[in-house]
């Protein structure tokens, strides 16, 4: 069987954040469509938050209408949010957890103790053909909660892997097998937060995944070398950790 190479999803939030630091309508999360679709990304992706913080609904709507990339939307399981999901037809839906006096994400959905709260949000959306992923932390007891939901996909947080891979292989192992185990339970599996080139690069040798979501890192580096380029070079360390781990 072929082996898949490692899709990128780039997310923009934080072009919203610039944006929104002032409020006057630039600079546009838009404007990045075209770099990164020539780069090669395979989707983008945004997270509306709650207390809209960076991106509105309204960047969904245009982004909807723009069809370069697929759109990932980004929520918190709450039925305003699948509405805004729902009224602009997204490609796919991640469930993510929220908590407004975070600074990002800190962590995956409980899947096991919400799944009641959780089912019917699923069905809503899938029910009208959005893929449904959820962010989960990298845990057997997670994916197997995931797959009791009938979701398409799970995307594992990658955050005590970006801090600790340097010096301890233990998070990079337990993502391993909980890829391993979400692909043998049919569920596609992504992962992301917290990633720079290096331990994109890492998690990339994993068979399993097959897409890893990336912002900060990307929106960071792009200050200085500009997006096309930092996209087009994470596509290359993907393309050689995955190629890495095909030799073993």
């Amino acid at each position: 069987m072929a082996v898949q190479h490692c899709r990128l999803g780039v997310n923009i939030d934080h072009i919203g954040t610039l944006r929104e630091a002032r409020q006057q309508g630039y600079p546009d999360p838009l404007r990045a469509l075209p770099l990164i679709k020539e780069a090669g990304a395979s989707l983008v992706t945004v997270h509306v938050r709650e207390d809209r913080r960076h991106m509105q609904e309204d960047d969904v709507r245009r982004l909807m209408g723009d069809h370069r990339l697929p759109v990932n939307l980004e929520i918190a399981p709450r039925q305003e949010m699948v509405d805004i999901a729902i009224a602009h037809s997204v490609d796919r839906c991640c469930l993510v957890p929220e908590n407004r006096q975070e600074l990002t994400t800190e962590g995956g959905l409980d899947v096991v103790s919400c799944d009641d709260m959780l089912v019917p949000i699923v069905r809503r959306l899938r029910d009208v053909g959005i893929h449904v992923s959820l962010f989960i932390e990298p845990s057997l007891e997670q994916v197997n909660a995931a797959h009791a939901l009938s979701v398409d996909s799970v995307e594992l947080h990658s955050g005590v892997f970006a801090r600790t891979y340097r010096h301890d292989a233990h998070a990079f192992e337990t993502i391993r097998a909980c890829a391993a185990h979400a692909h043998s339970l049919g569920l596609a599996c992504h992962a992301g937060h917290g990633l720079s080139y290096d331990s994109a690069s890492l998690l990339a040798r994993i068979p399993h995944i097959i897409e890893l979501n990336i912002g900060h890192f990307l929106m960071g580096e792009a200050v200085f070398y500009g997006l096309r380029h930092v996209v087009e070079h994470m596509l290359c360390r993907l393309k050689e950790g995955r190629e890495s781990g095909i030799r073993g």
